[in-house]
């Protein structure tokens, strides 16, 4: 039987409702993993480094992407949720068509200037011509990836969390086989490596804007419409919380390899790049959960069913504490294992990845808490509240921790930076949850 918004979640129904979303940002997480893998282990690890330096360039192309598609999202579950399915419809044609015009424009201004933008991340002489043909074959993409980020929180908001899933599987799939012929057999290098990736982009991207511009079963398709600028405001304003996200986790990417660089050299942010490779999918959990239960709490909210959301916050809460705990422990036990699929050709670098990364899984106690406040205001449609998270999560207390921690402590404190920036964070997302308790009658 198809779960729908406005049915009461017990946690088997949270669960099965939700998989699919955590499923599905695992997998499209791996898109990058399985990129890492084949660079690092038939490339090498300044290849390996110059990936690492120039990501954070499409990624943040992407989070115009993540913006429209978590706070769009929130307002088209909410118009439906007080029965306006018409305007619903509308609502969300608007804002693919401000996720396609958007994109294209953001990505073609970051090719013109990609050679600076390059050197400004980081990159060297011996690192610059990588990253100049990795940023620019991903760039070129990145109006793909914009309709598969925005399209995974649509299809979650239109009850098909399992298309979802299937599309990012054969994502996933595309992405991996094209890395072994594009890397392993024609040798194309990190070039091979972006294709993969952004082949994958287009299975994700593509085959849900068909199938909502075709007649479909769901609550949502692309129909005639009309500009709504308020509404189109009111989606940036809520959903930037994870442009703030997604643009401050890439510019703190480019602090933390400045100060690897200075302490050691490429090797350091080799290592740095397979902590991240490990984090994507760790944390993709935390946000998948958050992502397939947004749109329920902004469903609940427009019909007014305030015991359904304190119901839903509860369990919410207690899946989220034992997902941190977990996440926590487990890595102290594989971190060896991981760091060595990545770089095992490499004792000392290795050795240097393991360590670190030991110090920087104890940041996953705290992360899961930090992803779902910010994502669970954005689903309340409190874009203020969502935002102060993000920026103090994401920008302040990571920089502040990456730019002091290291004076004091060397390479440590790189690895223990993430920690004390999501432990501080998570402090101020308590708060949160408490003060505004009674505003949204969650608890």
């Amino acid at each position: 039987m198809r779960i729908q918004l406005s049915d009461h979640f017990n946690y088997s129904k949270l669960f099965r409702f939700t998989l699919p979303s955590i499923v599905m940002m695992i997998v499209t997480s791996v898109y990058s993993v399985v990129d890492g893998l084949f660079v690092s282990n038939m490339v090498g690890d300044r290849a390996l480094a110059a990936v690492n330096i120039v990501y954070p360039l499409p990624m943040i192309v992407g989070a115009f992407g993540f913006m429209l598609g978590t706070g769009g999202s929130a307002e088209v579950a909410r118009v439906m949720g007080m029965g306006e399915g018409d305007k619903a419809r509308q609502y969300f044609t608007t804002l693919m068509l401000a996720v396609i015009g958007g994109g294209a424009l953001i990505s073609a201004g970051c090719i013109t200037f990609l050679r600076p933008l390059t050197v400004l991340l980081g990159a060297n002489e011996v690192l610059l011509d990588d990253t100049m043909t990795y940023g620019f074959i991903m760039l070129a993409g990145a109006p793909i990836f914009l309709l598969q980020t925005s399209l995974q929180s649509f299809l979650v908001a239109a009850e098909r969390p399992k298309m979802g899933l299937a599309l990012s599987v054969g994502a996933g799939l595309t992405n991996m086989v094209l890395d072994y012929v594009f890397i392993a057999l024609l040798r194309w290098g990190v070039a091979g490596a972006a294709a993969a990736t952004v082949c994958g982009y287009a299975v994700g991207g593509f085959i849900p804007l068909v199938y909502f511009l075709a007649p479909n079963k769901s609550s949502l398709r692309l129909v005639k419409t009309r500009l709504y600028p308020r509404m189109l405001l009111r989606s940036c304003a809520n959903g930037s919380s994870e442009l703030m996200t997604n643009t401050s986790a890439s510019l703190v990417t480019v602090l933390y390899n400045r100060s690897l660089m200075e302490i050691v050299g490429e090797a350091g942010v080799a290592a740095y790049t397979v902590m991240m490779y490990i984090d994507f999918i760790f944390v993709a959990a935390f946000i998948g959960f958050t992502m397939g239960v947004a749109p329920v709490f902004s469903f609940q909210l427009g019909a007014g069913n305030h015991g359904e959301l304190k119901s839903l916050f509860s369990k919410c809460a207690r899946v989220i504490g034992v997902l941190s705990l977990v996440m926590t422990v487990v890595p102290q036990f594989l971190a060896g294992t991981l760091a060595g699929l990545f770089v095992g050709y490499d004792r000392a670098l290795l050795e240097m990845t393991e360590a670190g990364f030991r110090i920087f899984a104890l940041s996953f106690l705290f992360k899961g808490w930090n992803i779902f406040g910010s994502g669970f205001f954005t689903a309340l449609g409190d874009g203020k509240t969502s935002a102060i998270l993000a920026f103090l999560r994401t920008l302040l207390f990571q920089c502040g921790a990456v730019t002091l921690l290291p004076l004091a402590f060397g390479l440590n404190g790189v690895w223990w930076a993430t920690v004390a920036a999501e432990g501080a964070a998570v402090l101020v997302t308590v708060w949160y949850f408490y003060s505004q308790r009674n505003t949204y009658h969650y608890a």
